[in-house]
């Protein structure tokens, strides 16, 4: 799976490697299996942390989506779990992220709550489709959307949206100019019975964002003011 790379962050300042280290990828494991460094939940984790873990193992998504565990960041708090996606049509990729559950049971005063959640999603786009100037609000509506659609109640959302054009000149002359949008964003979601946010309910709305970054029409009818976006060019090789 070519998932995203990159630079996480937490929406209070903090930062950390997407990537992680030699030893956590050793013991990465699958979205249904994972118990290592990159899901958290040794036995020293806190119940609420476990059952939202947990329930992020068990959601049932859309099946143009494949989804595993991967390392976490380890600085963005004292415990967190991490997912990697790539909306897939065949052996290409249209679309890749990563999901990252973070929690701090003393709590955080930027998050206004004691779980956190975390994105990067990116796609290729038409260079027409990169130039409109309202996109950067339209892929934000695009999150929004997807949260709303589903009845998730959240707070203190923060994030970017970044277009980026690729020409190629000399030797790589031949290549066709890529343009690329990058959505990163946090937001807090509301916590349930136990203190246990809905996170398999989370979950399946950011796959949702991920499939509308990578034109799939929606699983199911949503929110009619939220744009789905055009196929692409064409879709990049795994």
């Amino acid at each position: 799976m070519a998932a995203a790379q990159g630079r996480l962050s937490d929406g209070a300042g903090g930062m950390d490697e997407a990537k992680g280290t030699e030893e956590e990828a050793r013991h990465k494991g699958s979205h249904n299996g994972s118990n290592g460094s990159g899901g958290g939940t040794g036995s020293a984790a806190p119940p609420a942390f476990a059952a939202a873990v947990e329930a992020l193992r068990a959601a049932r998504l859309r099946p143009q989506i494949e989804v595993e565990a991967t390392p976490a960041p380890k600085r963005l708090a004292p415990h967190a779990y991490a997912l990697e996606a790539a909306v897939v049509d065949g052996d290409e990729d249209l679309a890749d992220g990563r999901l990252v559950l973070l929690h701090d049971p003393a709590g955080h005063d930027a998050w206004h709550g004691t779980f956190r959640l975390v994105t990067l999603v990116r796609a290729e786009l038409e260079p027409e489709m990169a130039a409109d100037p309202l996109l950067p609000e339209v892929c934000w509506s695009w999150l929004t959307g997807a949260l709303q659609a589903r009845g998730l109640t959240y707070g203190e959302p923060s994030g970017t949206v970044t277009r980026a054009s690729s020409h190629y000149f000399g030797g790589l002359s031949a290549r066709p100019s890529a343009s690329q949008i990058e959505i990163r964003a946090s937001w807090t979601p509301r916590e349930g019975l136990g203190g246990v946010p809905d996170t398999a309910a989370h979950l399946s709305s950011w796959c949702d964002l991920l499939a509308q970054v990578a034109g799939l029409p929606p699983a199911a009818p949503g929110d009619a003011s939220v744009v789905t976006l055009p196929q692409r060019r064409g879709p990049q090789s795994r």
